[in-house]
């Protein structure tokens, strides 16, 4: 198969790129270069400039390279950011989305796997259960997530109306670098965030301290992005042998690490001492979200590999090329 990879020169991107093409699968990416690097990307994988939002060209893009499944992460992420430009995230999450799949339908491209996210859990009642499974209610607090749990219902509806095998991947918080070259460039998650600020001299920041958890920090589920890249691979691979199939599917470890911890822990690795200090908690940011990932496991035989050193690691490592000063003696 030929696989379409939207936004796949971004930092998520360029992983499932690695991941699809090192698996046999050929590959084209689609990036409006907004936030992506070309240069991530290997020198025989196909780059079509261009926004999901430009019919014309992304018709001529499936036709042209003959696409047979489709991959879409080209989206906008930040939630403080969503808060600001509701009418700008549901524009780009949405309707960019609607574009596409109305040229994928239109030219009977089969797989469409779907870039979502655990934001559409909001803050979510787990009842008795300290993990989020994907029956766990979905309401969404932020623009960002509403955008996500919105693509969620178009897909699934453009499935069940056309025949369109469809998955949804829910990450949940990703981290890590399968390569220095490949790590995460923008400073939004919490493990560059904490690197930025240990790099200035300065102490890292946790936005609130008051949440119900152990700690008082909020407490989160982290992949590493070397594992979510092999999930859209197995979904991927589902899909195109199980023509019609529907997949809703968490992509976590069932861990959780709390800011605190998460901070401690880069301290360590990188060889830094700088207590964090607490700002006021930021709009949008549940206590407590920890995913259930049983059901990847029964559908996809997917299990995550990596663990929370191999991220703090593995995006160090990144960070000090870009960086060369931050290493610690």
């Amino acid at each position: 198969m030929t696989w379409l990879i939207t936004g796949g020169a971004g930092y998520i991107g360029a992983h499932v790129v690695r991941a699809m093409t090192g698996a046999g699968e050929a590959a084209v990416v689609y990036d409006d270069l907004s936030t992506g690097l070309a240069e991530r990307l290997p020198a025989d994988v196909p780059l079509v400039v261009g926004s999901t939002l430009d019919a014309g060209l992304v018709r001529r893009t499936l036709a042209g390279h003959r696409i047979t499944g489709v991959v879409h992460l080209a989206a906008k992420k930040q939630v403080g950011e969503s808060l600001d430009l509701p009418l700008h995230y549901y524009r780009e999450n949405v309707e960019g989305l609607r574009v596409l799949l109305d040229a994928v339908t239109a030219a009977s491209v089969p797989s469409f796997v779907f870039s979502s996210s655990a934001a559409v859990y909001g803050t979510p009642d787990t009842g008795t259960a300290d993990l989020v499974t994907e029956g766990t209610p979905c309401v969404p607090i932020s623009p960002y997530g509403e955008t996500k749990l919105a693509g969620e219902w178009l897909v699934r509806a453009t499935g069940r109306a056309t025949g369109l095998a469809t998955a949804s991947l829910r990450y949940f918080n990703v981290a890590g670098a399968a390569a220095p070259e490949l790590a995460d460039t923008g400073v939004f998650n919490i493990v560059p965030m904490v690197f930025e600020k240990l790099t200035e001299g300065a102490p890292p920041r946790i936005f609130g301290d008051d949440y119900p958890t152990a700690d008082g920090t909020c407490v989160r589920d982290y992949i590493h992005v070397v594992d979510l890249a092999e999930a859209h691979v197995a979904a991927a691979r589902a899909l195109s042998t199980s023509p019609g199939r529907h997949l809703t599917l968490n992509i976590g470890r069932g861990e959780g690490v709390s800011v605190r911890e998460m901070i401690d822990r880069i301290n360590a690795i990188t060889g830094y001492d700088r207590p964090p200090t607490v700002t006021l908690r930021r709009p949008g940011d549940p206590a407590r979200v920890v995913a259930c990932a049983d059901r990847i496991a029964t559908e996809l035989g997917w299990k995550a590999k990596y663990d929370v050193q191999d991220m703090i690691t593995s995006a160090w490592d990144g960070w000090v090329r870009r960086h060369p000063r931050a290493a610690r003696a």
